[in-house]
Formats: structure tokens, sequence, C-alpha cells
């Protein structure tokens, strides 16, 4: 017997971008990941960018995951080394469980095109309040590497043997086990 085929589900997202120097209209990397979400059929419902600051990172990410209509935060910019970075520090005291591979398989493959500078990268995931939050760092070809072979296949309910969209919020607030519901 045959396993029937799995429908393509449409996720909330978010997109942060951490910069000092751009802005919505300069924001490409930020702007790309809108674009590619939406071309995948996810609902891009906000995107933002704000400063490299510890603490205005973790409240923007602490109001995203209690919204019932965002599954994923897309996070790009300050997962570096430099002493301004404050993307990673913010992030991890909010997640419920991180997701190691990512971080690991997207320096792997950064290895291929920038060598040993991939190890600097902190790129990191992990679940928050059933949301998938995805920090990577600001540069348009590392957001491309992230989205394409990473992120994307792991968003699309139709992805086997496994996705992330069992594990998240459910938008159109169907999904039994969600800890959260459209009124909240």
């Amino acid at each position: 017997m045959s396993q029937p085929k799995k429908a393509f589900k449409p996720l909330g997202i978010a997109v942060l971008t951490i910069s000092d120097s751009r802005s919505g209209a300069s924001d490409t990397t930020g702007n790309y990941l809108v674009e590619v979400s939406s071309g995948a059929g996810h609902q891009v419902q906000w995107q933002q960018v704000i400063p490299h600051n510890k603490y205005r990172i973790r409240d923007v990410l602490s109001g995203l995951i209690v919204r019932p209509d965002i599954a994923v935060v897309l996070v790009n910019g300050g997962t570096g080394f430099a002493e301004d970075n404050q993307t990673i520090a913010a992030i991890k005291p909010l997640l419920d469980t991180e997701i190691n591979g990512f971080g690991e398989i997207f320096r792997q493959l950064s290895f291929a095109d920038i060598g040993a500078a991939s190890m600097q990268s902190q790129a990191l995931a992990g679940l928050a309040n059933r949301t998938l939050i995805f920090a990577m760092p600001g540069s348009g070809g590392a957001a491309k590497l992230a989205w394409e072979r990473l992120i994307e296949p792991q968003i699309d309910a139709r992805q086997g043997p496994c996705n992330f969209t069992p594990h998240l919020t459910d938008v159109t607030c169907n999904h039994a086990a969600s800890e959260r519901s459209c009124t909240d």
C-alpha cells in the first residue's frame, strides 16, 4: 500500500535583519528572503531591520514567537565574531530546543565557498514556542545557501523522509497539538 502524497502547507514567515547600516530599502538579504519565501508559497507576515543590540533582538524575537500567525523566523546578520554581533547571544536563551545540525551543515556547505573562514559563522537554528528560528549570516550568498540547501526543504511539508512542519505552530489553527490558538 503506497503512502498518500503530502500536501504543501503554507507557513507564516517573519524576516528579521540585524544591521546597523541597512534600512528597509537597502536590506537586500532580507528582501531576498521575503522573495524566496513568498515564491515558495509561504506567507510573509512581517519584515524589519533592527540594530545590533542583544536586548532589542531578544525583545523583537519574543514578540514574534508568541504570534500565532508566524511559524518560522528567518534572522540574518550578526552571526559572526565581530564585537557588535549579538544575534546568537540574543537567541540562545529563547530556544526550547537547539537544532545543532543546521549550523554544522551550514558551515560544512560554506566551506566549499569560503574555506576555513566558514568556521567563524555561528549560524544557528532552534525551536521556541513551536516557532522555528533560523539565524544565518547577513551576506546574500550565505542566505541563498541556507535557504536553498537547508531551510526551504525542511519547511516544506512534502519533504521526506521528514521535515519540521509537524513541530510548528499551524497558521491555519487546525493543528490539534498546537499550544496556541488563533484567538490568543
